[in-house]
């Protein structure tokens, strides 16, 4: 019996929890209107943007999954990779500063795009940006990761309008691979 009133309880709380999310994150109609007024491949254009050949991953990992019927694409962590290959390296609050973070958290933006692109054809498939994690390489006293972090969401709002953004996290790290100055991973809404 208790078991049945646990599973029970727990059903209901994930319905709720369930059909909840889904209301939070809804548009309504006219926000739904306004997501879609211009071509986002058009305004990359405007924005100057050149969007580079996706990297292959450099590990053992994937870099995209699609779920829950193809309606979510997760992007795995890309960093800031320039033009010639390397990588913007180096701790902010030590080698870098939290404006050159800020461009390195925009430039790993703009290689995001890029995926998402290769991923799906045409980025005016993009409903939403819904989740965003951010890694900074930084030292221990460094405390203005969101700053950082901020050259990506400000990439997304410019390229997406209001359907670029996103809940976030901002994190500090002690290092990332290849000491690259930030790290961001995406979670999609596509259509």
């Amino acid at each position: 019996m208790v078991m049945k009133m646990c599973f029970l309880f727990s059903f209901f709380v994930f319905f709720i929890s369930f059909v909840g999310c889904e209301n939070v994150i809804k548009p309504n109609k006219k926000e739904s209107l306004d997501l879609y007024n211009y071509d986002v491949e058009q305004k990359i254009t405007t924005l100057n943007i050149v969007l580079p050949e996706p990297s292959s991953p450099v590990a053992n990992y994937v870099p995209a999954v699609s779920f829950l019927e193809d309606k979510l694409l997760y992007l795995s962590g890309t960093g800031p990779k320039k033009p010639d290959g390397s990588y913007i390296v180096g701790t902010i609050g030590l080698d870098l500063s939290k404006e050159e973070g800020y461009e390195a958290a925009k430039l790993a933006g703009i290689n995001l795009l890029a995926r998402l692109k290769k991923e799906l054809g045409d980025l005016n498939r993009v409903k939403r940006i819904v989740k965003v994690t951010g890694m900074v390489n930084s030292t221990k006293d460094f405390n203005e990761q969101p700053a950082v972090i901020n050259g990506f969401s400000d990439l997304m709002v410019d390229v997406f309008g209001e359907r670029g953004r996103h809940s976030r996290s901002a994190i500090g790290m002690v290092s990332l691979p290849m000491n690259i100055a930030v790290e961001i991973e995406m979670l999609i809404e596509i259509n």
